[in-house]
């Protein structure tokens, strides 16, 4: 009988998490394709492994027995994996990653961490600039990666993660929840924090600003998102920001709005040097990056 070790591991994370949801944002792929991958493991099998109702999903009495047959093994094949990995290489493999501080400080180090869960013998190297930066150190090879929302550059490969939608954040008073949708029109004559003009956020909402006749004031310029949010919070203006900018308005007094006719995505890519080959381990980690990004922007939500 053939299985694969995904098929296993899905296998086990269900077992554990009791829930495909939880189970499949473990795995970094969608509920969906973990449903696929543990219907063509009972096919092989030829037997039930859950018994699943719209409340709780539950090992059978099979299932039960596989996993406790199975725990120790995969455990053990993890580990002999990453040794016979080591033994090969000689050392351990060293990645250099770039991003902005928002994304090195909310989402890479959780990124690192469940990595290095799979993989304990590769090391990342996280460098947190603004954009400008981060392209510069990739263009002269002194980062192997970037992630970001980088522009079309000569020299510079840039592969999609996902798309992220513009959203407007205001002060929250007397404990209001998320508005509603705003059109472009509807946020005529407001007070704007914006970005740096070099920014390529800034440069996309200057863009549909024009494009929708929008007069503003400027309330302020900051070069950080996290400063932008921070202003926000304080009453000095409104923001134009991209809705997985929401991560750093958790525990904020501020709300946000999606903003439509028309809805504007701005694109969140990896950049690499063109032609440049990277350390052994790279392209994995940025096989997994991709599926974790995916994973994380998805449950950026207004609220």
């Amino acid at each position: 009988m053939e299985f694969t070790s995904r098929q296993l591991r899905a296998f086990h994370l269900v077992a554990e998490h009791r829930n495909f949801a939880r189970a499949a944002q473990a795995l970094f792929i969608t509920p969906s394709g973990l449903s696929v991958l543990i219907r063509e493991f009972e096919h092989q099998l030829g037997y039930r492994l859950f018994d699943r109702t719209t409340r709780q999903v539950q090992l059978t009495r099979h299932g039960a027995n596989l996993r406790e047959v199975t725990s120790r093994h995969l455990e053990e094949l993890d580990t002999a994996m990453a040794r016979v990995g080591r033994s090969a290489r000689g050392k351990r493999q060293t990645v250099s990653l770039g991003t902005t501080p928002l994304v090195a400080a909310n989402v890479l180090p959780q990124a690192m961490r469940e990595y290095r869960r799979l993989r304990p013998d590769l090391r990342v190297r996280l460098f947190d600039a603004d954009q400008d930066t981060v392209l510069r150190q990739v263009q002269a090879g002194k980062l192997d990666i970037g992630v970001g929302l980088f522009k079309t550059v000569p020299g510079v490969k840039r592969v999609a993660y996902f798309r992220s939608a513009l959203v407007l954040i205001r002060a929250r008073r007397h404990n209001q929840s998320a508005g509603d949708a705003l059109s472009w029109s509807d946020i005529q004559g407001e007070t704007l924090i914006v970005l740096s003009p070099s920014s390529p956020h800034q440069q996309m909402v200057d863009r549909q600003l024009a494009k929708s006749r929008v007069q503003f004031e400027t309330g302020g310029v900051a070069n950080l998102l996290d400063t932008q949010v921070a202003l926000v919070e304080a009453d000095e203006g409104s923001a134009i920001i991209p809705s997985f900018g929401l991560a750093l308005c958790k525990g904020r007094n501020v709300v946000a709005s999606r903003l439509v006719d028309p809805v504007v995505d701005m694109e969140f890519n990896q950049i690499t040097q063109r032609g440049r080959t990277l350390p052994a381990g790279a392209e994995e980690f940025a096989e997994f990056l991709k599926s974790y990004f995916a994973s994380w922007a998805a449950r950026a939500v207004i609220a």
